[in-house]
């Protein structure tokens, strides 16, 4: 696998990899060490929920969307669920025609498939390119396209995240101390309903400068901020199989129909339509 420091994984991950990509299948919990990669590669969840930890942040990549992390950007993983983590690493050629930065797209289901295609059990592995660790993993095999489909299907791809929109389930970190000492307690307790000037009590700040904090630093609001820390946790709880009442009450809505309404607004789909995949 090209990548400066290779990910250590969790004991109970299985991992295959290959020259133009990789799949991993994590136990929920599974995460990895920091890692860099020496060509940028794109992220998808074929099951489970990703989540994506770097210094600007924390991303959540569930079954709609596909992450873009570029070439020497320093990033984790962390497995919500049982995780079927799919890598496509992009050729120099093809990396520029997407962000030179950090991204996340909804994925279309024609990038879906290719997606799926590229690192699936296609062909008996005898090119010698899969390279399977772990327990668990037999049978596997690396796709059995030759390098001209290959480079297709990768066209085909791209040019899907081209035509798609960003949207990204990004939820940044502050560096103002007083933002992360906000962030330490709603991220311990994301059902906290305090307002703004309770927390900015606990915090030694008053409701007035939080705000120009969450502003200036974030660019939004506290409303939106935390709205977007509680759908972070409410899709973990959902892949470890909680119900959308059970969720909406853990995460702080005092009905699930307004849990519903901020989810489908950031996900795009309605918590039960996630739940089953859909």
């Amino acid at each position: 696998m090209p990548v400066h420091r290779q990910a250590h994984l969790d004991a109970g991950a299985t991992s295959l990899t290959w020259p133009s990509g990789g799949r991993h299948l994590w136990p929920s919990g599974g995460s990895s060490g920091p890692q860099t990669h020496a060509r940028g590669h794109l992220v998808y969840a074929a099951g489970g929920v990703l989540v994506l930890h770097s210094e600007s942040g924390t991303s959540i990549v569930p079954a709609n969307r596909v992450a873009w992390t570029p070439a020497g950007f320093t990033h984790s993983h962390r497995a919500h669920g049982e995780t079927d983590m799919r890598i496509v690493f992009l050729p120099p050629s093809l990396a520029q025609s997407v962000p030179g930065r950090p991204a996340v797209f909804r994925v279309s289901g024609l990038a879906r498939e290719v997606l799926l295609a590229l690192t699936g059990p296609r062909g008996d592995g005898r090119d010698g390119e899969g390279h399977e660790t772990g327990g668990g993993g037999r049978g596997w095999s690396a796709p059995g396209y030759g390098p001209a489909a290959r480079g297709r299907l990768l066209r085909v791809l791209v040019e899907e995240l081209r035509e798609a929109d960003e949207r990204p389930l990004h939820l940044p970190h502050p560096r103002d101390d007083r933002l992360r000492a906000v962030e330490r307690i709603l991220t311990r307790t994301p059902a906290d309903t305090t307002a703004l000037a309770g927390l900015g009590r606990q915090v030694g700040a008053s409701s007035r400068t939080l705000s120009r904090l969450f502003h200036d630093e974030l660019g939004m609001t506290f409303y939106e901020w935390r709205t977007l820390l509680r759908v972070h946790h409410a899709l973990v709880l959902l892949a470890e199989g909680h119900d959308a009442t059970h969720t909406a009450h853990a995460c702080g809505w005092a009905n699930t129909s307004g849990f519903i309404a901020a989810f489908t607004d950031l996900v795009g789909t309605t918590p039960g339509r996630y739940r089953a995949g859909r």
